[in-house]
This record gives structure tokens, sequence and C-alpha cells, in this order.
């Protein structure tokens, strides 16, 4: 087995925990994983009750996601399947992925979000669709604050007490995760927390 990330063998052995099903195999090496930076942050506003980010968005983590998405090297989504799997741990909170635009999705292939849980093998409902074709990455900082509504929902809310936790792959201005949050608010939803697999950092 190699490295999903620089093709180098792993020198994984067997453990007691394989066998019981509680380890996974590791996809990518030491060396690799730790170019990643782990920085768990959580902020919160007047529309997100809790956004979680857990990895530092730096050079590792743009040529991993240019790989992931525009490669279409689904594989990838192995990679971060523990971290997420730690923090998406609740089984009583409704994991809601954040969609891309249907026609977007033809272009690529796959939703990299959905593969990202489905790979953490972590169960979600596919509660929102996305109105615009626009890709907040192409858009400067002020054009992405002045965007209006761009998710609506899909299917009736049930549980409204229930806590729905958005989940996307990298938080910037957070945008899309608060056009997302007040959609599913204006459908009765109380409390709406997201995870975020990156997050900028910025310099101080």
């Amino acid at each position: 087995m190699t490295c999903l990330l620089c093709d180098k063998p792993l020198h994984d052995r067997p453990t007691w925990q394989h066998f019981l099903g509680i380890q996974k195999d590791t996809s990518a090496c030491p060396t690799c994983l730790e170019k990643f930076e782990r920085i768990d942050q959580f902020t919160e506003d007047n529309i997100l009750d809790s956004v979680h980010s857990i990895y530092a968005y730096n050079e590792a983590a743009r040529e991993y996601l240019h790989q992931f998405k525009f490669m279409q090297d689904v594989a990838l989504a192995q990679i971060f399947a523990p971290s997420l799997r730690s923090v998406l741990n609740d089984s009583k909170k409704i994991i809601v992925p954040i969609p891309m635009h249907p026609i977007n999705k033809r272009k690529r292939t796959f939703s990299q979000v959905d593969a990202l849980l489905e790979a953490a093998n972590i169960s979600y409902q596919s509660l929102l669709e996305k109105t615009t074709e626009s890709v907040m990455g192409e858009k400067s900082r002020s054009e992405r604050l002045a965007m209006t509504e761009l998710f609506r929902v899909t299917a009736d809310i049930r549980s409204n007490e229930a806590v729905y936790v958005l989940v996307d792959d990298i938080y910037t201005t957070g945008t899309t995760l608060r056009h997302a949050a007040e959609a599913l608010k204006q459908c009765g939803v109380q409390r709406v927390e997201a995870v975020t697999l990156f997050r900028p950092i910025r310099e101080k």
C-alpha cells in the first residue's frame, strides 16, 4: 500500500485493532500528514451558532484541494476520514453537506463534501440545493458578501429542535455557510453549527 499523497510505500503493520475493526488503514504517510496544521478553531456569530475549522489552509491544504477537487482524485477523500469521524461523532446531530450546483457537479463528476463524508462513513441528509452556478472561490470578498440567497431547502424539516451541522471543505468569509444556515433557520431550525476541513489563518 502506498501513500495517497506522495505515492511512497506505507509501512503499516496490521495490529489487533485492525482485526477488530477499531483501527482503520492509514492512507497517508506521517511525513505528508505532518504538513497539515491542525488548529481546531471555533467561531460563532448571530447566524452560525458554531463553526469548527479543523486544519489551517496552508500550502499543503491548497495542493490537496487542487488535486482532490480539480484533478478529480476522489481517493484523497480518505485522507481526512479519521479527523472528520472524530469531530462529527454525535449521532443526535443532523449532518448536512454544502451542495454543489447540479451543473457544476456534472462538470466535476462528484461532490467533494459528499465524498469526504462517505469516506468517513458519516450519515448525512442532502437538505439543500444551490441556486446559483457561481463559484465562491472565483469571486472577490466584496462580491461574496453581496450575494443573496444561495440555497433553498429541498425537504421537510421534521425535527426543528435537533442540531443541524453544515459541512464544507473550506471556510473563507463564511458567506456560503451563513446563507445555508439562514435557509435552514427560515424553515424553523433552532441551532445550526458548521464544520469545515480548512480555514485560512490571518497573520497577526
